[in-house]
């Protein structure tokens, strides 16, 4: 179950970094409030799921997840730019939270 909120948790990251985008500097209201809530959210599941893993695994796991799902929607949402290395280098974070999850007790 720790893994499942986890990933929930890191889901909850791509949310928020990618609604940083569109606060504009926390300029814009909604798009703030939504960034805000969806960081308490993250930071609060990520705490539960520290209850039962170890946190360099599960903070490592958090961020490759964040990493990833940011990486990704950005190329599709935001039109950034995209090139063999960069889709190496986030089949690699894939390759490593993978990894860390076979390496690690239930």
């Amino acid at each position: 179950m720790a893994w499942i909120i986890l990933v929930l948790a890191g889901l909850f990251e791509i949310v928020w970094a990618i609604g940083l985008k569109y606060t504009e500097g926390f300029t814009r209201l909604w798009p703030s409030i939504g960034t805000v809530v969806a960081m308490l959210i993250s930071f609060g599941l990520l705490g539960i799921a520290l209850k039962s893993l170890p946190v360099g695994t599960a903070y490592a796991v958090w961020v490759g997840v964040g990493a990833v799902g940011t990486v990704i929607l950005g190329i599709v949402l935001l039109d950034e730019p995209t090139s063999p290395a960069k889709l190496i280098s986030v089949a690699l974070i894939i390759i490593g939270i993978i990894g860390l999850k076979l390496a690690t007790p239930s």
